[in-house]
């Protein structure tokens, strides 16, 4: 099984949806073979982990059948791996995560934290992998109406420590586990931009894991004349903005589309940090 990269910078997880519906790509890469071959060439981009999903996050999304989504993603999860390229497997699922990380997945991403399904924790400690657990309130039909907050980073953070303790008491390694704001879970628009800016207050020094790219929060920053911000496409630039200002912040990974435009953003923010760093 290939291991979780272990860099001195920021990585780069590149995200592989194996679905026909998914907001931004779906339908692209829906069979096997073109799958394996656009998880093969994230990792060419620059991509340190390739994050292989069967089910539509999207906001409305339906739920797929679980032996569906196990037979879209087992076969590109064992392909990449065998190339040795690090996969992570998006699943709120707990039985596609075992069969997952049995292919040679070294990572599961639950976008759900936990909460979608009740063996995940117990799951995850068997499987003794590192494990992404995202901030989340309702599947993806109910999310958009929970998006009600008195003080966002707050309750993001008290909530994302309670899944942590959950999980710790199913038996999970608090060091394998990474933690991400849920950028446009039950956050529509400008509940979001908190949650980048204070980033050290919600995460209580645990690795960080951004996933903005092409999101409807970002599409609505950039509105203006002449701009359709309603195609997720158009909003590639201003993920390449929220990359370059994670990494400056210090998170551990960001979730993107476009692999050579975060890898490039993130070297650019390093070679700033270190000349900052360097005496003359």
């Amino acid at each position: 099984m290939p291991s979780l990269p272990v860099q001195g910078r920021t990585l780069v997880m590149g995200i592989l949806n194996v679905t026909p519906d998914s907001f931004s790509d779906g339908g692209r890469w829906d069979s096997a073979d073109a799958a394996i071959a656009r998880g093969l060439e994230l990792a060419r981009e620059g991509a340190d982990i390739v994050d292989v999903g069967g089910e539509s996050t999207r906001p409305g999304a339906a739920r797929v059948e679980p032996g569906e989504e196990v037979t879209r993603v087992l076969p590109v999860v064992e392909a990449l791996a065998a190339e040795g390229v690090p996969v992570s497997i998006d699943t709120m699922r707990a039985r596609t995560a075992r069969a997952a990380v049995d292919a040679g997945a070294c990572l599961v991403n639950d976008v759900s934290g936990g909460l979608a399904d009740p063996d995940m924790g117990r799951i995850v400690a068997e499987l003794e992998c590192d494990y992404v657990a995202m901030h989340w309130r309702a599947h993806s039909t109910q999310m958009d109406d929970l998006d009600v907050y008195a003080d966002v980073v707050g309750e993001v953070g008290t909530e994302l420590s309670e899944r942590i303790g959950a999980l710790t008491a199913a038996g999970v390694d608090p060091a394998r586990i990474i933690l991400d704001p849920g950028l446009g879970f039950a956050k529509v628009a400008d509940s979001n931009w908190p949650l980048l800016a204070r980033m050290g207050e919600w995460s209580g020094g645990a690795r960080v894991l951004v996933g903005a790219s092409r999101k409807r929060f970002l599409g609505a920053a950039i509105a203006r004349d002449g701009i359709d911000a309603s195609d997720p496409s158009v909003r590639e630039h201003a993920t390449t903005a929220v990359t370059t200002l994670a990494a400056h912040h210090g998170a551990w990974a960001v979730r993107v589309h476009d692999a050579r435009a975060a890898r490039d953003a993130i070297a650019v923010a390093s070679a700033w940090q270190n000349a900052t760093s360097t005496p003359e």
